[in-house]
């Protein structure tokens, strides 16, 4: 999986002023915390976080006046009221070789058999929790789906996973399916009305 270096620079949590000139210096605060690792509060630069990849990667994150860098995964991201402007990071300290729990989005690929019959494909997971080492962490679990005919459903259980990867979404749930083609049924009645 893809590791980008993002610099970071320490952050007094109560400080409102300062808070407010980092914004406009381009800053975000951003959380770091983890299992075993003490919570830091951290500014991150807007336009790292902007210009991070898709899909999932891990930080190399490094804060200024530390000498060790931190190995840490974007958890969560909060936006202001209007939804378009991210305003706080979350950001969890993983530790290599040791297991923690991820989602992983999901990527369909493929010409669906059943779409080409008039079918409908309905994705119903857009991501799966998975169990694995930091080093072992899918970047997506590409699922291929031609072989989909109408009316088959598509489990977690059918998903192959990665080396060191194991699937902890419950293997009964439904990623996809493709639906059958609606038949409009047209009522004596209305077939009466449409001729006279």
């Amino acid at each position: 999986m893809q590791t980008i270096e993002w610099k970071a620079l320490p952050r007094k949590k109560t400080v409102k002023s300062e808070l407010k000139n980092y914004r406009k210096k381009g800053y975000l605060p951003a959380e770091i915390y983890g299992k075993g690792h003490p919570n830091i509060s951290v500014y991150i630069t807007k336009k790292s976080l902007l210009s991070r990849p898709h899909g999932n990667f891990l930080i190399k994150l490094i804060i200024e006046g530390d000498p060790e860098p931190k190995l840490c995964i974007l958890k969560d991201i909060q936006y202001s009221y209007l939804g378009d402007e991210p305003i706080h990071v979350d950001l969890y300290e993983v530790t290599q070789g040791v297991e923690l729990d991820i989602e992983v989005p999901v990527e369909f690929v493929g010409k669906v058999k059943g779409v080409e019959k008039g079918g409908i494909f309905e994705a119903h997971l857009h991501s799966i929790l998975v169990r694995t080492t930091p080093k072992n962490i899918p970047e997506k679990i590409v699922i291929d789906v031609s072989d989909l005919d109408l009316g088959d459903v598509f489990h977690v259980r059918d998903i192959k996973a990665p080396e060191g990867v194991k699937i902890m979404t419950h293997p009964d749930e439904v990623v996809a399916v493709v639906s059958e083609p609606e038949v409009e049924e047209v009522s004596a009645e209305e077939g009466e009305g449409a001729t006279a």
